[in-house]
């Protein structure tokens, strides 16, 4: 095979340590020495490998994306080297010979010979923008389950307030529960707390309210309450640093771009932005953003017959906003995206057409992102 990089290396990280191969010219034309080298994880260790990279004259550098163990390592030596984070996936080493030194060594003919590609690593302010984003969702999702785990806790104690309201949490539900931690079990007493329309169900809410409430569930309630508050409070800060962020960087018209799309809302398109980056130059086509999301059809041809294939893996905290964007956009009255979904759900079944509009979604964010303008209504649809 034609070798592309004369000078390269392949580096197996773990949390300790990276085992570092160097490939390099041998004495002979046409032969290479490979040398072998520990090194360790802290950043004096990463910088003693840069040098000894760089004095090698290294033109490429090949790492595999082990967990978080690659950023250490990726992040201090990239002001420095040509450095490509591949998947483990592509660079799978041969049956039988699984050793940390062997992945080096076949990590470096990868790369020496051209056969792996970079995954997307996206610049630091992109970067930044993921760390708020994914802490913003993780405790979102926290949050959730804290009110679930608080319901199941009222519904032990017989109040049933949560068949009447739609809401656990909801205004009325937050006076309910803040009175019944303060002593007041009075099922008359507690329906006079409901505010807005719920008020013209005092009487049922009479009957949801009777239920065996002790101090001992108060104490309970009162402690999940305060989690949940803690955890609003969080959530409003990751907020304020994400708006103060695309401030600085000047990434706002991104994300009102992205907002203007059917189904995608100012915090998905804060997601989307974070994951995908605002410069579509990383993607060559729509369609390669689409695969490297993981919303096409994966391929399983032999024989010359193509077989059932799932969808590849791709990006987990992309896929998981475009799920929620696609049912929102599947529900958007007179959308391109209802109209699609509505055809391929009577033809494929509501999850494959699901899967359909995150593909319409992630071409238009393509589209929007690459000539800058506002999402625009498409009539006819595909």
């Amino acid at each position: 095979m034609e070798v592309v990089h004369e000078r390269c290396a392949g580096m197996d990280i773990s949390k300790r340590d990276a085992k570092v191969c160097v490939r390099t010219p041998g004495a002979r034309a046409g032969t290479y020495r490979k040398q072998l080298s520990v090194h360790g994880a802290m950043r004096r260790d990463i910088t003693a490998l840069g040098d000894h990279l760089v004095a090698e004259h290294v033109t490429l550098v090949v790492m595999e994306a082990t967990g978080d163990y690659w950023k250490p390592f990726y992040y201090g030596l990239e002001d420095r080297l040509d450095l490509m984070l591949v998947n483990a996936r592509h660079a799978k080493n041969l049956p039988g010979r699984k050793t940390d030194i062997s992945d080096a060594q076949w990590l470096t003919e990868l790369a020496a010979h051209g056969l792996v590609r970079g995954s997307f690593i996206p610049p630091w302010p992109i970067r930044k923008l993921r760390d708020l984003t994914r802490q913003r969702t993780l405790l979102t999702a926290q949050r959730t389950r804290e009110i679930q785990r608080l319901e199941k806790l009222i519904e032990s104690t017989g109040i049933k307030y949560t068949s009447i309201t739609t809401r656990t949490l909801g205004v009325s539900g937050r006076e309910f529960l803040e009175a019944l931690v303060a002593g007041e079990h009075s099922p008359v007493a507690l329906a006079t707390l409901a505010r807005g329309r719920l008020r013209n169900k005092t009487d049922d809410l009479r009957v949801a309210l009777e239920g065996d409430f002790t101090s001992h569930h108060g104490a309970l309630v009162r402690m999940g309450l305060d989690r949940i508050d803690l955890l609003n409070q969080h959530i409003a800060t990751l907020t304020r640093l994400t708006e103060a962020l695309l401030a600085e960087h000047g990434l706002g018209w991104a994300r009102d771009l992205l907002a203007s799309i059917p189904g995608i809302s100012t915090t998905g398109a804060e997601n989307i932005l974070a994951e995908t980056g605002a410069d579509m130059t990383a993607f060559e086509t729509a369609a390669h953003l689409a695969s490297w999301a993981g919303v096409c059809p994966g391929q399983h041809e032999s024989a010359g017959r193509s077989g059932h294939s799932h969808a590849r893996p791709g990006n987990p905290h992309l896929k998981g906003t475009l799920g929620i964007a696609a049912m929102a956009a599947a529900r958007t009255n007179g959308s391109f995206f209802q109209n699609r979904y509505r055809k391929l759900a009577a033809r494929r079944g509501p999850n494959r057409a699901l899967v359909a509009i995150q593909h319409s979604l992630l071409t238009a964010i393509w589209h929007i992102l690459t000539n800058h303008e506002p999402y625009r209504e498409h009539r006819t649809a595909a």
